[in-house]
């Protein structure tokens, strides 16, 4: 465990130096210089084989940023992935202005205040950094049908996240939920996928919608292209690590019939 400057952060030195060697080797190379859809690529195959890990925000105690660059679940992956990318593009290589970054995507305006300030659902994620500008969604231009959806999940769950235990953040999470259950959120069907797939463009950010109750989407990761169809590079728990899908993406959605459709946002800003 580390800490940074007086800021509530859990961290390896490990991560630490994982951080420094990624962004100077960057830096060495130009790669500021390269787009950021191919930049999100890049940093997300740097850690490809990393070991898949469930829960690793979860802590005890306080809500506290948490960086862990030696193993992720899906969220985590696609999150630290676009922080390291932005530090590339502004030419940055301090491992506090990556937390800063890392930070700003995960909480709810940029700023951490409690554990209902994290973002848990991944529409109210792409919301919320489309807001602060990092990420634009991108799913209705691309012929997305409208869906709604009653957030329910976290909150149904209170026993297995000890921070919803505290009655204060447990309203806090209703509160949360009954916002996000009364948007209107748009998906590509997974039959519409070949229609347009196309428009999607490497380093996109893919998150698989689904028909479970109480949730909006049940894994996201980043699509790459590769012989001219679209493939998904993500944490994958079934895999134990992080892996480029060997089957298209189309064939993945179609594997299980409650992956419904896709969801998909577009990096737009990169600073931090």
């Amino acid at each position: 465990m580390g800490s940074l400057e007086g800021e509530d952060i859990i961290f390896l030195l490990e991560d630490r130096e994982i951080c420094k060697a990624l962004l100077e080797k960057a830096r060495e190379r130009g790669d500021s210089a390269r787009s950021v859809g191919d930049l999100i690529v890049e940093v997300g195959l740097h850690f490809f084989g990393a070991p898949y890990k469930a829960g690793t925000l979860e802590q005890k105690g306080p809500e506290r940023l948490v960086v862990n660059l030696r193993a992720f679940d899906c969220v985590t992956f696609v999150e630290n992935v676009i922080a390291l990318a932005g530090m590339i593009r502004a030419g940055k290589t301090a491992f506090g202005d990556y937390a800063a970054a890392l930070e700003r995507i995960r909480y709810r305006g940029g700023r951490r205040d409690g554990y209902p300030s994290r973002l848990h659902y991944f529409t109210d994620w792409l919301r919320d950094n489309g807001r602060k500008g990092v990420v634009r969604e991108i799913t209705r231009e691309l012929g997305g049908t409208p869906f709604w959806k009653a957030f329910h999940e976290l909150t149904d769950h209170r026993e297995e996240h000890p921070p919803l235990r505290a009655a204060a953040a447990f309203r806090r999470m209703r509160i949360v939920e009954a916002a996000c259950s009364r948007r209107t959120l748009h998906c590509v069907p997974k039959a519409d996928l070949p229609g347009i797939e196309k428009r999607i463009e490497n380093g996109d950010i893919i998150a698989v919608a689904t028909d479970a109750d109480g949730i909006d989407v049940s894994h996201t990761g980043i699509a790459v292209r590769g012989r001219g169809r679209l493939h998904l590079l993500h944490a994958s728990s079934g895999a134990g690590r992080v892996v480029l899908s060997d089957i298209t993406l189309h064939r993945y959605l179609q594997a299980r019939r409650a992956r419904t459709g896709i969801i998909v946002g577009r990096v737009i800003a990169m600073d931090s």
